[in-house]
């Protein structure tokens, strides 16, 4: 009885995934690409709420509780990017703390 080898064949992946890897290579973005953009829709709600606060100072903002949802998605997303930033800061001073 003989013992063939094994034929092994790349598996390829037809479904999508949401890692990535089936998204074509250059329809990727690459990590500072999305830092662009996140901190450029930060940027675009606080001036949207920067916005919504002067209508409302100027009388022509009729439901207040649209400015209030405004202002709070730009603090909110505020504070979600200081602290990201804040635990890349801490995440760069451990790396550096380490001993090679």
């Amino acid at each position: 009885m003989e013992v063939q080898a094994l034929q092994m064949t790349p598996v390829t992946m037809r479904a999508p995934s949401h890692l990535g890897e089936t998204i074509d290579k250059s329809q990727r973005k690459d990590f500072g690409t999305y830092l662009k953009d996140a901190l450029s829709e930060v940027n675009h709600l606080q001036l949207a709420s920067e916005e919504q606060i002067k209508l409302l100072a100027a009388g022509e903002v009729e439901d207040v509780s649209q400015v209030i949802v405004a202002g709070q998605k730009a603090e909110i997303a505020l504070q979600l990017t200081l602290q990201m930033r804040n635990r890349a800061v801490s995440a760069y001073q451990e790396i550096m703390r380490m001993q090679v």
